[in-house]
């Protein structure tokens, strides 16, 4: 290898120990943290949360942060496996004997590449499902509900996947030097697409929307919207209880395909002066124009992501220096793209404390626009309802939770929400 293959190398290495380490560092501070203060509730919440819950609420968070530590270095071994071990040199290599160099060949990479990687992590979402989740009363999934949904999932993703791919590689070998701006547009319009077709076209795949019936709370919302000037296609019920006991609400869609989709299990815990105060948090986001602000941001990243890989994508280095021998007789396209993507969650990772921050500012905008709209008292219990509910730990370590929570801790948000409301 020459000089610059040596210094991707090192630096591939570098920043896949270091986001490691940190990873670890992190998860551990947050499970000796979180069970220092298992045994005591905090005391502003001492009236409202049992020590039971509170308990439960520690341990499924020091569960899942010790299965995440595993996630996290298998998600890490295979990383070194597909890269500087030579695993996508090796299936590249006995897929253009199989296919040769075309496209045909170059999408059965990127094909076969998900499914290696779908297999791999299989067994990782069957125990989370069905040991942690079960465990602490969350699933209500069947085996073959999981397995419907695993069949759904994979056939949307060819059928929708595997047509960008093969129009992004098109576009590769046949736009010129520039492509990578042709297919960054393409690449948008196809999010801007999905968040029409989504709510009508993939969710009913996998859940039932159906109107929402209940009249007296119907008009609660309506008056609510009307009130904040938002406009939507419909408000609907979402049977999330057949998955999980998990809870929530959200605004799906975009442009006239949008609509306010309840859980069920959210209606039957909130009363309606809670379901509203929830609806108006959500409303402040469009208020504040968050959605349009992430979507613009998803815009630029991209458009950067597009110009590096359209740069590297023709540097020798860049596969060299990641366990790749490039073809001289086929083109590399597919395995430009693969090991992009593979490596950008490395650089990227260390901004996460930068875009959780800006999250949780989001989250405190909307607060104050629904304590506006409705009653804080009402969007403080309704919150309070949701964490105990969710088994959100009430002490999370505050700084796992500056790097990664993109919603402000449970003592910070209720906190300020009585404070407005008491002022």
């Amino acid at each position: 290898m020459d000089n610059a293959a040596w210094i991707m190398t090192a630096l591939f290495c570098a920043l896949l120990l270091t986001g490691l380490l940190t990873r670890t560092a992190l998860a551990s501070r947050q499970m000796r943290f979180v069970a220092r203060h298992r045994n005591e509730v905090p005391p502003s919440f001492a009236d409202t949360i049992t020590l039971a819950a509170h308990q439960k609420a520690a341990d499924y968070t020091i569960t899942k942060s010790r299965f995440g530590l595993l996630e996290t270095s298998l998600e890490a071994a295979l990383l070194l496996g597909w890269t500087l071990l030579g695993g996508l040199d090796w299936l590249n290599g006995l897929l253009l004997d199989a296919l040769g160099g075309g496209l045909l060949q170059q999408l059965a990479l990127i094909g076969s590449f998900a499914l290696i990687g779908g297999l791999i992590s299989l067994p990782l979402s069957w125990w989370s499902t069905f040991r942690i989740e079960e465990r602490f009363g969350f699933n209500k999934m069947t085996l073959s509900l999981w397995l419907g949904d695993l069949v759904k999932g994979t056939a949307v993703g060819v059928l929708v996947g595997l047509p960008i791919a093969a129009l992004v590689l098109w576009l590769m070998s046949a736009a010129g030097p520039v492509w990578w701006l042709w297919a960054w547009g393409v690449w948008m319009g196809f999010n801007l697409l999905l968040l029409v077709l989504y709510p009508t076209v993939i969710a009913p795949l996998f859940n039932k929307f159906e109107p929402l019936q209940d009249e007296s709370l119907k008009t609660r919302v309506q008056a609510l919207m009307q009130r904040c000037g938002f406009a939507a296609k419909g408000l609907f019920v979402m049977d999330g209880s057949k998955r999980s006991a998990h809870a929530n609400a959200y605004f799906t869609g975009f442009g006239a395909a949008k609509r306010v989709v309840f859980f069920d299990t959210l209606l039957q815990q909130l009363t309606p002066p809670e379901v509203d105060a929830v609806l108006a948090h959500e409303l402040g986001h469009y208020k504040h124009r968050h959605i349009v602000q992430r979507i613009v941001m998803m815009f630029a990243f991209s458009l950067l992501g597009f110009a590096v890989l359209g740069w590297v994508s023709g540097q020798a280095w860049f596969y060299s220096g990641l366990g790749v021998t490039p073809s001289l007789d086929a083109p590399n396209d597919a395995m430009a793209l693969l090991l992009f993507l593979l490596v950008v969650p490395l650089f990227t990772y260390f901004l996460s404390p930068l875009m959780a921050q800006l999250s949780r500012r989001h989250e405190f905008q909307a607060d104050a626009y629904a304590q506006q709209q409705t009653s804080g008292a009402d969007l403080a219990s309704a919150l309070l309802k949701l964490f105990k509910d969710n088994a959100s730990t009430l002490t999370p370590d505050p700084l796992y939770a500056r790097f990664y929570y993109s919603h402000p801790p449970a003592s910070e948000r209720i906190a300020r929400l009585r404070t407005a409301t008491n002022a």
